[in-house]
């Protein structure tokens, strides 16, 4: 968070400040008082407690200024912050002159418009010319539509159209869907993780696994490669396995043993894709590497100044790490040439003004993005770390900020925008909201979109999408009456489900009645009739369900 405020914030990021777990006693604020249990400095304390989060100072009018020792009274703030929350104004000339001299411009074209590239045109054909084009032989000199022609044809049908397929009684917080798209999990304050099936459409509540050791709420959650096991952390020295399937039940404490002292949660948890080990980052600024084979902690560093927010891989390979941290910069190892003796980075990426709260990789080795509470979100190629004086500008931005991003609104300063001097990212997106807790924000599948966009949650209650090479809101899906933590896009289906602090989660999808996503009206979910959700073609789902099946072993699709 900076400097000032982040030394007594570090451990409580992503906490609420009336922590329901207790895990921050007097024992923790006496030592923060200088350890003297007898005639305590009360202002010391008080301070330690401000900074810290555990207390708050509320302005004398207002909503819940005199309801606020009450926790569902502070859970109703949330919600009614989220409801006035003002939406970011999103750029409306982006600065592209990077991106465009870049490989990855290129990389994206070829991925979601084939060798037509459409970007450079007016307008992309419609639907009924380019299936006349494939007819005669004119698309790419052949009568099939490639994988860029399929992701050209998605493009006019974003998601635009919301229906709630879960509601709860407390804040949902993780929200992913597995590999192939069959299994959606969730975990929810109520210390539930539940696992849906969603295979052919559904979306059924498959089993419900009860969270142990769990403090506040389960922070995050990870499927393992093979999509027989999930794993979740919280505010716990450990990492809790569960199965997924099977008729015999597993659920396993895998203990990291960080340093005893203070309260230690692993913000951020991923499997290796060989499915050997278990990446966190966590709340110490540390990096832990669990191995599933001898069952134990094999690595342990320091990696940031700060709370380690999140960790990502950048490919099946298993070997390049990412890491992203309330210091505000996001760091790349070599899984080969880590150890505890010697914990350096490949290089460091410096840009942000404020804490990261989240990384997604491309899954390519080379691109990825970080979502930051400075209300932005940056594209990066990993080939281009930052030097010496970005990295330090980076460091003295983020010390300057003291304002806490759970408590809105933000201040006027941060919604200026400002480049730190020697910035080397390729892109930055604005146009978002981060606030209440550590927001998510992903590439959009290869499969469907080749990888085209950029969406994320958004604090005000709704998920933004992103053209990656325009930098342009393309889609704001407004919905929700809480916080957006997180999103995740179906890998074969034009289908969105995000995951809010209103208790529900949300699923997107394309409604031909309604307006273009670019022109959605935020009301007309609400009035949009049953009628309307008869009229959208089942037959489609099914041909979606059936060509992802069989482009996964691999056999010659016609017709699509």
């Amino acid at each position: 968070m900076g400097s000032q405020n982040s030394s007594g914030r570090r451990r409580m990021s992503d906490r609420n400040a009336g922590q329901r777990s207790g895990a921050v006693g007097d024992g923790d604020s006496s030592s923060a008082a200088g350890g003297r249990e007898e005639d305590p400095d009360l202002a010391t304390i008080l301070s330690y407690l401000i900074r810290s989060g555990q207390v708050r100072i509320l302005p004398s009018t207002g909503f819940g200024a005199d309801d606020d020792d009450d926790d569902e009274d502070d859970d109703d703030d949330y919600m009614i912050s989220s409801q006035t929350a003002v939406v970011p104004e999103a750029e409306e000339n982006p600065d592209t002159n990077t991106i465009d001299r870049s490989e990855f411009r290129q990389e994206v074209l070829l991925q979601s418009e084939g060798c037509l590239n459409y970007n450079g045109a007016l307008s992309k054909p419609s639907i009924v010319n380019m299936v006349q084009r494939r007819e005669i032989g004119l698309m790419n000199g052949s009568k099939s539509f490639t994988r860029a022609d399929c992701c050209v044809a998605m493009s006019k049908y974003l998601p635009n159209h919301k229906d709630t397929v879960a509601q709860f009684h407390s804040k949902v917080f993780c929200g992913t869907y597995s590999q192939d798209g069959d299994i959606f999990l969730s975990a929810c304050q109520d210390q539930n993780i539940r696992i849906f099936d969603t295979s052919w459409g559904k979306f059924t509540l498959m089993k419900s696994v009860r969270a142990r050791d769990v403090g506040w709420s389960v922070v995050d959650t990870a499927f393992s490669p093979d999509g027989n096991y999930l794993i979740y952390s919280s505010w716990s020295d450990c990492i809790h396995l569960c199965n997924i399937h099977g008729e015999h039940e597993v659920h396993e404490a895998l203990h990291l043993f960080p340093d005893a002292g203070h309260s230690f949660c692993a913000f951020s948890i991923v499997f290796s894709a060989d499915n050997k080990e278990i990446l966190a980052g966590s709340n110490d600024g540390g990096l832990y590497v669990y191995d599933r084979e001898s069952n134990q902690r094999c690595l342990k560093i320091t990696a940031h100044e700060d709370d380690v927010n999140s960790v990502a891989f950048a490919d099946t390979s298993s070997h390049i790490l990412f890491s992203g941290g309330d210091d505000g910069l996001v760091k790349v190892w070599d899984r080969r040439t880590l150890s505890e003796a010697t914990p350096v980075p490949v290089g460091t990426l410096a840009g942000h003004s404020d804490g990261i709260t989240f990384i997604d990789s491309k899954n390519d080795s080379r691109y990825l993005l970080s979502n930051s509470k400075d209300q932005s979100i940056k594209l990066w190629d990993m080939r281009k770390f930052s030097s010496d004086d970005a990295i330090r500008g980076t460091k003295r931005a983020v010390a300057r900020q003291n304002w806490d991003y759970r408590w809105p609104p933000v201040p006027a300063r941060v919604k200026k925008v400002k480049h730190v001097e020697g910035d080397s990212s390729l892109m930055t997106y604005r146009g978002h909201s981060v606030l209440h807790s550590l927001i998510r924000a992903r590439f959009s599948p290869a499969y469907t979109t080749g990888q085209r966009y950029i969406y994320t949650g958004c604090a005000s209650g709704g998920v933004v999408v992103y053209d990656v090479l325009t930098g342009k809101v393309v889609s704001r899906l407004d919905g929700h009456r809480g916080c957006v933590r997180d999103v995740s896009w179906h890998p074969y289906e034009h289908t969105i489900i995000s995951t809010s602090w209103d208790g529900s989660l949300g699923k997107w999808t394309y409604n031909g009645m309604k307006n273009m996503p670019h022109d959605i009206d935020s009301d007309s979910d609400e009035n949009a009739s049953d009628d309307d959700d008869e009229r959208c073609p089942r037959r489609s789902k099914r041909l979606a369900s059936l060509t992802r099946r069989l482009d996964r072993r691999r056999l010659p699709v016609h017709g699509i």
